[in-house]
């Protein structure tokens, strides 16, 4: 029997359809002006390219160093994404499977750091970091990164692991596993689909993480892609060499939107996972 649907379904099929259009418009925009001159660029903005040119890409890539800034961006989101999701699974943890004294106090503290604006401590810390000499360090920016917990990944894997049963660490205690010994052979396989929701959504924060490489990283050399980026559209205003740039934001876009392809299913169940207790 064919399902029958209603004017509102259509109504919404129509305006997710416009919005995918209003997504997927600059991005096809920006692809075929990458291919065409600046003089047929400054000429007609909405003519298409009357011969592609694909050295565009070839000059983005060499002009704006972006070979250096993926690397230093891979540097970057590998080594924290490691750390940082290896620390938001220990605090899940225990914040979730533990019973100490004051873990309500700390959750609650943490449900209040909701409330608070992130920008407001980026003062306090950059005085930390420049104290420490961690500023204009990729490593130090890791350190930051990775140490610095999401509330939001604390709360959506831990509030995967409080859906886990616990007679599998009663066991385990029963036969004398350690605390951590429980953590890693148990409790860490059994979060694995909440973990790597966690993983995935921090390497696409990581990755288009601008902010905190702006502020800490002053040596070119060391910029990440964001920052390498923002700095070439800076240029703009002297060079005004519009194609090559767009070639540039192609080129980094790639990863992220291959990553998204491939682990699209996994990035929408996330959103909800958690959410409700088994």
């Amino acid at each position: 029997m064919a399902e029958r649907r209603t004017l509102m379904d259509v109504v919404w099929r129509l305006l997710l359809f416009l919005w995918a259009v209003s997504i997927l418009f600059p991005v096809v925009w920006i692809l075929y002006q990458s291919l065409r001159t600046n003089a047929e660029f400054f000429q007609d903005i909405w003519a298409l390219p009357g011969k592609f040119q694909w050295s565009n890409y070839t000059k983005a890539w060499s002009g704006y160093n972006i070979g250096q800034s993926l690397l230093n961006t891979l540097y970057y989101v590998g080594v924290s994404l490691v750390l940082g999701t290896f620390l938001t699974t220990i605090n899940a943890y225990a914040l979730t499977r533990m019973k100490f004294r004051g873990r309500k106090l700390i959750w609650g503290l943490i449900m209040l750091s909701l409330f608070l604006p992130g920008i407001n401590a980026l003062v306090p810390q950059y005085i930390l970091m420049k104290s420490l000499h961690l500023t204009n360090s990729l490593t130090g920016l890791i350190i930051l990164d990775s140490f610095g917990e999401n509330v939001f990944f604390l709360m959506l894997l831990g509030g995967f692991m409080s859906s886990l049963p616990k007679d599998l660490e009663e066991s385990a205690y029963i036969d004398g596993a350690t605390i951590f010994q429980t953590f890693w052979r148990i409790m860490v396989p059994l979060s694995t689909p909440g973990i790597v929701t966690v993983a995935i959504f921090k390497f696409l924060g990581l990755y288009n993480n601008f902010l905190g490489p702006f502020v800490y990283l002053g040596d070119p050399e060391k910029y990440t892609i964001g920052v390498n980026m923002y700095q070439a559209n800076m240029k703009m205003q002297y060079s005004a060499d519009w194609v090559t740039l767009f070639a540039g934001v192609l080129i980094v876009m790639v990863p992220s939107i291959i990553f998204y392809i491939i682990f699209q299913r996994r990035i929408m169940s996330g959103a909800t996972m958690g959410a409700m207790k088994g």
